[in-house]
C-alpha cells in the first residue's frame, strides 16, 4: 500500500500556476524590450550564444522541482519496518506480609499502606525491568507473575488488604520458595527478592529458605517495617484495637533481630522502613548494582518513510539545471541568478526538517518520559505521533497506557478499541501471502495480544468483568503462551463469581422479603374473612332466636284465644283440650329438636373458630 503521510503540503502546489503565469509575463516583458533595442534579427546575431530552448528547459525543470518539493513534505510512505531495540534490565520479586499485624499504626498510615506506597514508588523506577508481587500472611500466593506490565502492578496493588489471605501468621519460608520459583529462565541477569515484613510469629523453616536463596545466586533484601517497641492493632473499624482470649489488647512489635539474620543468610541487606523515605533510596541505590541483561524488544511500523527517493529526484533536477545555461559561469554567479528557486529551497528547509522528524521518534520521546511517569509529557509526545501517523497502533497503545496511568479509563478504552481495529487490519492484509511475511504476521499478532491485554486490565479497573474476561481470552488465542494474561484472566473470572454471588445473595434477600410481606397480606385477609364468617354466623344466630320468639309468642296467643272458647263453650271443654295437649306436646317437641340443632351448630361453630386461629 502507498500513502503521504502530510497531504496537507501539496497545497504548495497551487504555485505552480503562479510561476507558469510569471514566466509567460517574464517572456512578454522580454520581447518588448528586444524589441525597443532593435531589429531582433539582428540582436539574435548580436548573441549566438544564447539558447532560447535551453532557457524553456531551465524554467520546466525548476517547475518539477518545486513539485517535488511538495511531494516530499507530504512524506510518501509504502511497505513497512522493522527494528530491534535492546533493553537492559533484572528481575525483582516482592513478597508483602499482610497478616493482621501489619494493620499496626506505629508507621503512618499503618505499616501495610506504607509498604505498599513503598512498592509503588519501586514500580515507578523500575523501567526495562520485570517485577512480580507474592502475598503471604500464614499461606503465600502470587499476586501478580513476574512482568513488565506496571500498570497492571499497581492496579493489583491498590486491592491488597489483610482480607486476601484467610490463614493468619507469618509464613516467610512459604513465601521464599514461592519467590524463587517466579523467576524466568534467562541466563545470566540479576535476580533480587524483596521482603517486606514485621516478622512477627513467623513459623520455622524461613532462615533455611533465606540460605537457599543466596545458594542460587539470588539477593535477598529485608525490609522491616514497625516499631521494637510495639503497638496496637487497629480492628477493620479503625475505632477500637484487637484484643485476645483474656481479652487483652494485642501488641505487635517488630522482630528486628530475626529480619537481620534473613538478610544475611541471603545474601543481601536489612533496611529499617520508617515515616521517612530513607530506606527506599537506600534499597534503590542497592537494586542498581545488580547485574543487568540485553533484553532484544521488536519494534514494528506499519509504514515506512521513502522521502528520500523524492530528495535523489530533486538533487538530480537541480545537478541539471545547475550545467544547463546559456553561457559557461562560476557557481556563484548561477545561484544568484536563481532567486527564486533559492527562496523556495529555503523556506523547505523547516518543511524537511519536520519530514525526517517521523512518528516512531515521538514515540521514543515518549517512552523516555513515560520511564519517569511524567504522563502528560508522554501523553502530548504520543499525540504528537498520531499528528504525523494517525494510524500508528503503537502511539495508539502507548496513549492508553498514559490515560490508564491518569485513571482516564474512558479515552484509554477509546484509543486501544482503535489500535485493535488498525491492527487486525494490518494482521489481515499480511495474510494475503504468509510464507514472505511469517515473521511480520508473529509480531502483529504479539501486538494485538498485548492490545486486547490492556484492554482487559481497562474493564478489569471499571469491574466490568465479563468484558475484562472476553478480552483475556482474546489475548491468549494470540499468544497462549502469555502466563501474565492467563492469571488475569482467572482474577477477573474469580471477580465476576464473586459478583454474581452477591447480586444473587440480594435477590434471594428480596424474594425472601417479598415471601413474607405476601404470608403477612395472606393472614390478614384469613383473619379478615375469618371475622365476617363469625358475623354473618352471629348475626343467622340472632335472626333465628328473634323468629324463635315471634312464634311462641303466636303460639301463646292461641293458647289464650283457646281458653277462652273454652269458657264460652263449656260443653266442648274435654274434647279442646286433647287438642291442645297434642299442640302443646308437638310444640314442645319441636322446642327441643330446635334447641340440639341450636346447640349442635354452636359447637361446630365453635371448633371451626379454634381451628381457624390455630392455623
Amino acid at each position: 500500500m502507498f500513502r503521504f503521510a502530510n497531504p496537507e503540503y501539496f497545497y504548495i502546489l497551487l504555485v505552480l500556476p503562479i510561476l507558469a503565469a510569471l514566466y509567460i509575463i517574464g517572456n512578454i516583458r522580454y520581447k518588448k524590450r528586444m524589441l525597443a533595442f532593435g531589429d531582433p534579427l539582428l540582436v539574435k546575431a548580436l548573441m549566438p550564444d544564447r539558447s532560447n530552448t535551453k532557457r524553456v528547459v531551465r524554467f520546466w525543470i525548476m517547475f518539477a522541482c518545486v513539485a517535488f518539493i511538495a511531494m516530499l513534505l507530504a512524506r510518501p510512505q509504502f511497505g513497512s519496518s522493522q527494528t530491534t531495540v535492546k533493553r537492559v534490565g533484572i528481575e525483582t520479586v516482592i513478597a508483602l506480609d499482610i497478616s493482621n499485624s501489619m494493620l499496626a499504626q506505629d508507621v503512618a498510615p499503618s505499616r501495610l499502606e506504607k509498604s505498599k506506597r513503598l512498592i509503588s514508588n519501586l514500580v515507578d523506577e523500575f523501567q526495562d525491568d520485570k517485577v512480580g508481587l507474592i502475598l503471604f500472611a500464614g499461606d503465600a500466593f502470587v499476586q501478580l507473575p513476574i512482568t513488565s506490565d506496571f500498570i497492571s502492578a499497581k492496579l493489583f496493588l491498590s486491592t491488597i488488604n489483610t482480607q486476601s489471605v484467610k490463614r493468619q501468621g507469618t509464613n516467610i519460608k512459604d513465601a521464599l520458595s514461592l519467590c524463587m520459583k517466579s523467576f524466568t529462565a534467562q541466563d545470566n541477569i540479576g535476580r533480587a527478592i524483596i521482603l517486606i515484613t514485621d516478622g512477627e510469629n513467623h513459623e520455622d523453616g524461613a532462615i533455611e529458605a533465606a540460605r537457599m536463596v543466596k545458594e542460587k545466586g539470588y539477593k535477598l533484601f529485608v525490609l522491616g517495617i514497625g516499631s521494637t517497641s510495639g503497638s496496637p492493632i487497629s480492628t477493620d473499624d479503625g475505632k477500637s484495637y484487637k484484643k485476645d482470649k483474656d481479652g487483652q489488647v494485642i501488641i505487635t512489635r517488630l522482630n528486628e533481630s530475626m529480619c537481620k539474620e534473613l538478610a544475611v543468610a541471603g545474601g543481601g541487606k536489612y533496611f529499617f522502613v520508617d515515616n521517612s523515605n530513607s530506606a527506599e533510596r537506600a534499597l534503590r541505590k542497592e537494586i542498581e548494582t545488580l547485574s543487568k541483561a540485553d533484553i532484544e524488544t521488536t519494534i514494528y511500523s506499519a509504514w515506512d518513510e521513502q522521502f528520500w527517493i523524492v530528495a535523489i529526484v530533486i538533487l538530480v533536477l537541480l545537478l541539471l539545471e545547475m550545467f544547463i545555461s546559456e553561457r559557461q559561469s562560476k557557481l556563484i554567479r548561477k545561484l544568484k541568478s536563481k532567486n527564486i528557486l533559492t527562496l523556495l529551497l529555503l523556506l523547505s528547509v523547516p518543511g524537511l526538517l519536520h519530514a525526517q522528524y517521523t512518528d516512531r521518534d515521538y514515540i521514543r520521546k515518549g517512552n523516555r518520559v513515560y520511564k519517569d511517569s511524567l504522563f502528560t509529557k508522554a501523553e502530548t509526545r504520543y499525540l504528537q505521533a498520531l499528528d504525523l501517523n494517525k494510524e500508528s497502533a503503537t502511539a495508539l497503545y502507548n496513549l492508553s497506557n498514559t490515560y490508564i496511568d491518569q485513571t482516564k479509563y474512558q479515552e484509554a478504552a477509546g484509543k486501544i478499541d482503535t489500535a485493535i481495529i488498525l491492527q487486525k487490519e494490518r494482521l489481515q492484509m499480511l495474510q494475503t501471502d504468509p510464507q514472505n511475511n511469517a515473521q511480520l504476521i508473529e509480531s502483529v499478532r504479539k501486538e494485538l495480544s498485548m492490545s486486547y491485554h490492556n484492554k482487559g486490565v481497562i474493564h478489569h479497573a471499571g469491574q466490568d468483568y465479563g468484558k475484562a474476561i472476553e478480552a483475556y481470552k482474546e489475548s491468549l488465542r494470540l499468544n497462549p503462551s502469555d502466563n501474565e494474561t492467563r492469571y488475569n484472566l482467572l482474577r477477573a473470572m474469580h471477580e465476576l463469581k464473586k459478583q454474581q454471588d452477591q447480586q444473587q445473595q440480594q435477590q434471594d434477600q428480596q424474594q425472601q422479603n417479598q415471601n413474607q410481606d405476601k404470608n403477612k397480606d395472606n393472614k390478614n385477609n384469613k383473619d379478615k374473612n375469618n371475622q365476617d364468617q363469625n358475623q354473618d354466623q352471629d348475626k343467622q344466630d340472632q335472626d333465628k332466636q328473634e323468629q324463635d320468639q315471634q312464634q311462641n309468642q303466636d303460639k301463646n296467643q292461641q293458647d289464650n284465644q283457646n281458653q277462652q272458647n273454652q269458657q264460652n263453650q263449656p260443653e266442648q271443654r274435654d274434647q279442646m283440650s286433647r287438642e291442645a295437649a297434642d299442640q302443646l306436646l308437638e310444640a314442645a317437641m319441636q322446642d327441643e329438636k330446635d334447641v340440639q340443632e341450636r346447640v349442635k351448630e354452636a359447637l361446630m361453630q365453635t371448633q371451626q373458630r379454634s381451628y381457624d386461629k390455630d392455623w
